[in-house]
């Protein structure tokens, strides 16, 4: 298993917010990506995201499509987010899409870790090469 460590910088464009009669709104957003680090590279996708009337809850879906050179090798894959809110306690789970790799990055796998220190984006991906 091997580690890939740096930061990376987003941008979340809104795309619209719809809102059925007695639910909450559900956003849908636009994300760009730009990787430095381990992973030089960017990547594009969409997030789900709903609020709820309980401060500090709330939930998210995304998937983006990295495109990107990894400890040498270029290709890309498809990161899937899960992520809740609970009350202002953050849970969550980001995972590369089964057989999603392409290029030299075929057979990756494995998670990725997100962690925001003074408004940075740091990752840590533990990852597979298939040989």
């Amino acid at each position: 298993m091997a580690v890939a460590s740096g930061t990376f910088e987003v941008v979340i464009a809104p795309r619209e917010t719809t809102t059925d009669e007695g639910a909450e709104s559900i956003s849908r957003m636009a994300l760009d990506k730009t990787f430095s680090g381990d992973i030089v590279g960017t990547s594009r996708g969409q997030m789900l995201a709903s609020m709820t009337a309980v401060e500090g809850s709330a939930g998210y879906v995304a998937l983006e499509t990295v495109e990107a050179q990894l400890d040498g090798r270029h290709g890309s894959f498809v990161l899937q987010h899960f992520g809740l809110m609970a009350r202002g306690e953050p849970s969550l789970q980001v995972t590369i899409v089964p057989d999603s790799g392409t290029g030299d990055l075929v057979g990756i796998s494995v998670d990725l870790e997100i962690d925001i220190i003074d408004g940075v984006h740091h990752y840590s991906l533990c990852y597979q090469l298939s040989s």
